[in-house]
């Protein structure tokens, strides 16, 4: 959501902002509701104060006895007591229509966001971890990952497209990355561990911005609520409509939860394999933070979950969003991307974003500064620290080894039960 006072004092500059996303100038309509609905605002003032002025003559034509003027007066009353309604009604029709307009804005990007249409022009920032040189021809996840228990016929069967079953050792090893990247957030980087709801009313999703722009690409109940398309939701509505205490920030939580998402807009992208699908498993990490340290908050949440490719010695490289491949809520992000040596390229595992105060109007969530007397709204943060499909895919392809068995990293052995390694089933 938009500061209305931001737009009106800096219009250019807040249609410059936009068209650095690819979205069209729309100050002047903006404007042009926000002048009406004032103007109605002034009637309504006005019409109210002349009631009650005519009320109270009333009683002072009458102590006079002049009923001429004390029936004009009751007519008066008669007639602005009609159109208040009236113009209740319009004023509230044109509050919505702004509203609507406003909403369905995405956030303005940052300064620093580098300017760009699409993920074509995103900015590498720094690689990280030294390829594996096989002595082998390394094989993709999906090839791989049958004869070691990650059954996508068997997920297809249940519940169609985009839905993998796991057996035995594989399903042991999705949740000991799950559990080491639950541990890694809170022992080492002070995240609060959470456990939400998976079910979320309509407003929670307004409030972090899936609604009302990007309704197909979730999956709504039949009794109005909607599954998570990540812990983000739950976690950033968790101090909606709350005055925070300066003190209590910053605040930082992290969950592991199954995420669901329709992604109509994906249709015929990845389809093969864990990469795209319709639930799956991620630890997401959220930060409410004063505004002043937004900047840094976001910088420290993407060592947080580089951190975690670290330990599993993943290679990565760390790239910089551009102004149009950030999501709506987004006023910075940073990807950081693995390297998947079986299909020979870097594949997103994580995104960290910076929203600066715009889900935080949305939740109408403030605090109060220490040296202020007033509130200010907070600002969020959210990033995948990682989604753990994705980090299984990495490690099954970096430590793969040639009979088809897959190395246990260091880091997840104390998780796995005595099991170093994954060896194909019988």
């Amino acid at each position: 959501m938009h500061d209305l006072k931001y737009i009106r004092e800096n219009p250019e500059a807040f249609d410059a902002a936009l068209k650095r996303r690819g979205a069209e100038a729309v100050s002047a309509s903006l404007l042009a509701l926000d002048e009406q609905r004032r103007s109605i605002q002034t009637e309504m003032q006005a019409a109210q104060a002349r009631r009650n002025e005519a009320s109270k003559a009333i009683g002072a034509a009458m102590g006079k006895g002049d009923t001429a003027t004390a029936e004009a007066l009751k007519a008066e009353v008669a007639t602005l007591k009609d159109s208040m309604p009236q113009m209740e009604d319009k004023e509230r029709a044109l509050a919505s229509e702004l509203d609507a307009l406003l909403a369905a804005l995405p956030n303005l990007p940052a300064d620093d966001a580098p300017d760009g249409a699409d993920e074509t022009e995103i900015v590498e920032q720094i690689r990280w971890g030294q390829q594996r040189n096989f002595d082998f021809e390394p094989k993709d996840h999906a090839d791989l990952g049958p004869a070691l228990g990650l059954d996508f016929e068997t997920g297809v069967a249940i519940s169609g497209a985009r839905f993998t079953f796991m057996r035995g050792q594989m399903a042991r090893l999705n949740r000991a990355i799950g559990q080491f990247m639950l541990d890694h957030h809170t022992v080492q980087r002070g995240y609060t561990e959470c456990a939400t709801p998976y079910l979320v009313k309509q407003e929670s999703l307004f409030g972090t911005g899936q609604l009302p722009k990007f309704a197909e690409d979730n999956f709504q109940t039949t009794d109005g609520r909607w599954l998570i398309p990540t812990a983000e939701v739950s976690l950033t509505n968790s101090v909606r409509e709350q005055i925070l205490d300066d003190a209590a920030l910053p605040i930082r939580m992290t969950a592991l939860t199954p995420c669901f998402r329709s992604e109509a807009g994906a249709a015929g992208r990845d389809t093969k394999g864990l990469i795209r699908q319709h639930q799956f498993e991620k630890v997401e990490l959220v930060s409410i933070v004063r505004s002043e340290d937004s900047a840094a908050e976001h910088a420290r949440m993407v060592e947080s979950a580089e951190g975690i490719l670290q330990a599993l010695e993943l290679p990565y490289r760390k790239m910089l969003l551009c102004t149009g491949d950030m999501g709506a809520s987004a006023r910075k992000t940073f990807d950081l991307e693995v390297w998947l040596p079986g299909q020979g390229l870097y594949r997103e595992i994580s995104s960290c974003s910076n929203c600066g105060d715009w889900q935080a109007r949305r939740m109408n969530t403030r605090y109060r500064p220490a040296d202020s007397k007033g509130t200010a709204f907070v600002h969020t943060l959210n990033g995948s620290g990682l989604a753990v499909g994705r980090t299984l895919v990495a490690i099954l392809e970096n430590y793969q080894q040639a009979d088809g068995s897959i190395s246990i990293p260091s880091a997840l052995l104390p998780y796995m039960g005595g099991l170093t390694r994954l060896e194909p089933m019988a």
